[in-house]
């Protein structure tokens, strides 16, 4: 199935979840924020948000330092 991630194409199974990508892509689901088709996704319902044809993320990652 396409998703389109950060602007680009990308193919994931069905029934994926915003969790399963986030770790498919090595990703610290800790330091991450999704939006999801022009909304927010709260980290609360990451596990249970299931990916859909064309759908539109944007995945960030929080960088620290100083």
């Amino acid at each position: 199935m396409q998703i389109f991630l950060n602007g680009e194409a990308c193919e994931v199974e069905a029934n994926s979840t915003l969790l399963t990508l986030v770790l498919s892509l090595g990703a610290d689901p800790r330091g991450i924020a999704i939006e999801r088709n022009l909304e927010i996704v709260p980290k609360s319902e990451h596990a249970s948000t299931i990916l859909q044809p064309d759908d539109h993320l944007e995945i960030v990652q929080f960088v620290g330092g100083g």
